[in-house]
């Protein structure tokens, strides 16, 4: 009987030639409820889940078109970091920064853009959490200062999109040095009655955290987004106890008072745009 000679070749069902058809990435995996989403159809529901709203980590580009109206700016656009330490761990700093470029074609944890919301002008900063973690280092703060130095310039909002593991190690005191540094601008900002609206994102955390992120005129974050200082396996380590559920979530520090709103990224574009009307310099 013909079922005596079958081999693994013979008995394997898949259609090889469909397979090679199917393009890669077509499919994602939501990682909290593990529904398999139709890419397209993610991407159409702004990288959100359409079954547990779980919200997928974005980059500088989606949030610019996901907020701005068309035909916006970008400003110093070829800010690149230096090596003034010469830091070396496993790798050469310098190299590690070419491997981040080479992956993820930015040149920086941090892109600047001068446009508008719903006719609503602004400066618009955004992170890239897939570029060293997104970590703030001398590149960060500079683009940050130009930033506001341009919104002062304009007489617009400036706005800022965290995405933060936190302080960039390769450059120890220089990386600190900018905690000082943006906070500093933003007081600036304040001086010339200019609002600043910040938007916390998952993870938001360690320098990024003490410093800008949360010094918003306004403090929006994402559903569900990690806002922290140090995270949450240090601060138990440190306390030696067990942490409420839900610490450090965006939706505990709403009710702890550490952000004014929670918004969903469906939402963002017109709860800036209304903010920003709000608060409009006349």
């Amino acid at each position: 009987m013909a079922w005596f000679t079958r081999s693994k070749e013979n008995i394997d069902t898949t259609d090889k030639r469909a397979q090679d058809n199917v393009p890669d990435g077509i499919w994602t995996k939501c990682p909290d409820c593990k529904e398999i989403l139709y890419t397209k159809q993610l991407e159409d529901n702004l990288y959100t889940c359409p079954k547990c709203e779980k919200h997928f980590r974005i980059g500088s580009a989606e949030y610019f078109h996901i907020l701005l109206d068309e035909g916006y700016e970008e400003l110093a656009a070829d800010l690149i970091p230096d090596d003034p330490l010469h830091f070396v761990d496993t790798k050469p700093y310098p190299g590690r920064v070419a491997d981040a470029q080479k992956k993820t074609h930015l040149k920086e944890a941090m892109r600047l853009v001068s446009g508008s919301i719903e006719g609503e002008g602004l400066v618009l900063g955004a992170m890239d959490f897939s570029f060293v973690g997104g970590s703030m280092g001398s590149v960060v703060g500079e683009k940050f200062a130009r930033g506001v130095d341009t919104a002062i310039e304009r007489r617009v909002p400036f706005a800022m999109i965290s995405s933060s593991g936190g302080a960039r190690m390769q450059e120890a005191a220089i990386s600190l040095m900018q905690l000082a540094k943006t906070s500093a601008k933003l007081a600036q900002l304040s001086d010339k009655r200019l609002p600043y609206i910040s938007i916390l994102t998952d993870p938001t955390t360690g320098g990024v955290t003490a410093s800008f992120a949360m010094l918003g005129d306004v403090n929006i974050a994402e559903p569900k987004a990690l806002i922290a200082f140090a995270g949450p396996r240090v601060v138990e380590q440190t306390i030696r106890k067990k942490l409420p559920p839900g610490f450090q979530k965006s939706e505990f520090l709403l009710e702890h008072g550490f952000v004014d709103l929670v918004v969903h990224r469906k939402e963002l574009r017109t709860t800036v745009a209304r903010l920003l009307r709000q608060m409009k310099i006349v």
